[in-house]
């Protein structure tokens, strides 16, 4: 490569261009809202933690800290690692942090992720998440009440295409004693196993279940089930689940090779997938992780979340019919004249003063009037504020709604929060 030639973007870490932003904007404020209003606080946490952290809390066995962990070692000679999910640096910072002592935490967090992935559709090596956790409650009830929340979170948004698995992965016992089973019966057909199956077979069995390998279904088809082997207490938990999501109108369907990609589950997992997205279809998932925090020097804590892969959802929403708010300006500001723009800046910062909850867009940069009108339009406002030389000699402005087949008209300048708001009311 020249020194002249363009820089390209690295393979797999996308930009977000201004014509995509705007269904960003409206999955990440729907959430924000949603969340809020089901008493959950945001927190933040770095991009960066100990390598240790994920090798703990995801298991060794797993794809993710095998083969698609970015990791480096620092100037200090430490091992770190961009973070590939959000749970692990979560309660990281809540152990670290002394927010346990028998308290309860609902968090929440959003930000990029990475791992070293084959790029395809649906799959990034830079990607991005929201986080919910809810940490220090045992009961089969805030399973059912994240979940119930994900399902509002798609109603909100308007998407339809998707649909809700769950399963229940038992106590780390039931599971370690399944596990065995799981490793008998492969091992049995060990000839036919593709090459990920066999790797996995020694380390982490259930893995296998989860196989995309067309020729492996059969095999897998006829694998012990899970939820023949729950441990009591497991089964209880997950038909307290069932019945309150049966009484919530939450539509659901068990299945019992759902296992999800991280060591760290427990009895509850679920997944909402969707049929528009390819074979990358899962776009939100999660379920229990029970033992995780003792297993990262906290004390025994019960905890439940889920993630949310934002640039699948942006996908959804696309093909919604609903389309996101676009977050466009209420009012466009459109100047003629040299009067006027010498007043234009004056009078719309005293706009924005009088009116803080608007969104005003003066239209910079000049052009005639048919040009400014086209920018007015393609911006999304729901009206034209337009000041020229001969209104603004008379004290005055011109309104004109951009989204009716109403006519322009003139306002004094005294009177324009008032007339504006007025005018937004009917639109």
């Amino acid at each position: 490569m020249s020194l002249t030639d363009p820089i390209q973007a690295v393979r797999g870490m996308n930009d977000v261009l201004p014509a995509d932003i705007a269904l960003w904007q409206s999955i990440e404020t729907v959430a924000r809202e949603l969340l809020e209003a089901y008493g959950y606080t945001e927190i933040r946490v770095p991009i960066v933690e100990h390598t240790e952290l994920f090798q703990r809390a995801i298991g060794e066995h797993t794809d993710v800290v095998e083969k698609e962990m970015y990791t480096f070692v620092d100037q200090g000679g430490e091992s770190l690692t961009l973070r590939p999910e959000g749970t692990a640096g979560i309660l990281r910072a809540v152990i670290g942090n002394g927010m346990l002592r028998g308290q309860r935490h609902k968090l929440w967090s959003a930000g990029p992720m990475f791992r070293h992935e084959k790029p395809q559709k649906g799959r990034f090596r830079q990607f991005h998440q929201i986080d919910v956790e809810a940490i220090g409650f045992a009961g089969p009830d805030v399973d059912a009440e994240l979940i119930a929340l994900t399902a509002r979170l798609w109603r909100r948004l308007g998407v339809e295409r998707v649909t809700l698995q769950l399963n229940s992965l038992g106590t780390a016992e039931s599971r370690r004693a399944y596990r065995a089973r799981l490793a008998d019966y492969f091992r049995k057909h060990h000839s036919h196993l593709d090459a990920d199956s066999r790797r996995r077979l020694e380390g982490n069995p259930l893995r296998i279940l989860d196989s995309k390998n067309p020729e492996m279904q059969e095999l897998v088809a006829g694998a012990p089930l899970l939820t023949e082997h729950l441990d009591p207490e497991s089964r209880v938990h997950f038909e307290a689940l069932r019945a309150a999501l049966d009484s919530m109108g939450v539509a659901y369907r068990v299945n019992p090779r759902l296992v999800r990609g991280l060591d760290y589950y427990s009895r509850t997992v679920f997944e909402w997938a969707s049929d528009a997205l390819g074979s990358q279809d899962a776009v939100l998932g999660g379920g229990r992780y029970d033992g995780l925090i003792g297993q990262l020097g906290g004390e025994a804590t019960a905890a439940m979340g889920f993630a949310l892969g934002v640039e699948r959802t942006v996908e959804l929403l696309r093909q919604a019919a609903r389309p996101p708010d676009l977050r466009g300006p209420h009012v466009y500001v459109i100047v003629s004249g040299e009067r006027a723009a010498a007043a234009g800046l004056r009078v719309v910062e005293s706009l924005r003063d009088a009116l803080p909850q608007l969104r005003i867009e003066l239209g910079l940069g000049g052009g005639n009037f048919k040009a400014q009108f086209r920018r007015a339009d393609r911006s999304g406002a729901q009206l034209a504020l337009v000041l020229a030389d001969d209104e603004l000699g008379r004290g005055a402005a011109a309104l004109k709604p951009l989204r009716q087949d109403t006519g322009q008209s003139e306002c004094p300048l005294a009177e324009l929060p008032q007339r504006i708001l007025a005018a937004l009311a009917v639109q």
